[in-house]
């Protein structure tokens, strides 16, 4: 391929897509920063959740946010077990086997809930849980992380219905308009 298809064919493009992503993440991470929380899993929630359409953005949104819940209280129950058995709460390789379980269970009941978009994030989530949260607050952790999801993924929603292609494409051809008898008035 010559050089000139080459440069045609990469281009860098900053669409609608782009900029709404970019604004409910920067939305998140602004509420998130007046309360002074950590605004990191909204961030990643709203991110995920904005898609070309509502329909995509609701699929998107929703993989990320059914994932988060299963793997949350998955990885609730796992932790809780392997505190019953280990309370200081120090890896070892029963470990392992509740990975492997959870994983399971989790592809299982995305199955059951035709979700299976959300085994990704429910797996990262899971293992969030089991490998890096300390034994004192995996609980408040892991339904802070479904909560700050939860917002993630709404933000994503309200920003891709408000400004739908649709509605921008509405926007920019009246503001077109009104420029253009502007212009005409001023000649």
């Amino acid at each position: 391929m010559d050089k000139d298809k080459q440069e045609q064919r990469f281009r860098l493009h900053i669409g609608q897509r782009n900029i709404k992503t970019a604004l409910a993440a920067t939305i998140c991470a602004l509420m998130y920063m007046i309360v002074d929380m950590n605004p990191t899993f909204a961030c990643i929630g709203a991110i995920f959740g904005v898609g070309s359409d509502m329909d995509s953005s609701r699929k998107n949104g929703g993989n990320r946010f059914f994932g988060t819940i299963i793997g949350g209280f998955l990885g609730m129950l796992l932790f809780r077990l392997y505190i019953w058995i280990y309370p200081d709460g120090s890896h070892h390789f029963l470990m392992l086997l509740l990975v492997f379980v959870g994983v399971v269970v989790l592809i299982l009941v995305s199955q059951l809930f035709r979700w299976p978009g959300a085994v990704q994030p429910g797996g990262v989530v899971l293992c969030i849980i089991l490998f890096n949260t300390p034994v004192d607050s995996y609980i408040s952790y892991s339904i802070g992380r479904m909560i700050d999801t939860g917002i993630g993924v709404a933000v994503a929603l309200l920003i891709n219905w408000l400004l739908s292609k649709e509605r921008v494409d509405k926007w920019l051809g009246v503001f077109k308009k009104r420029t253009d008898e502007n212009c005409e008035q001023t000649d």
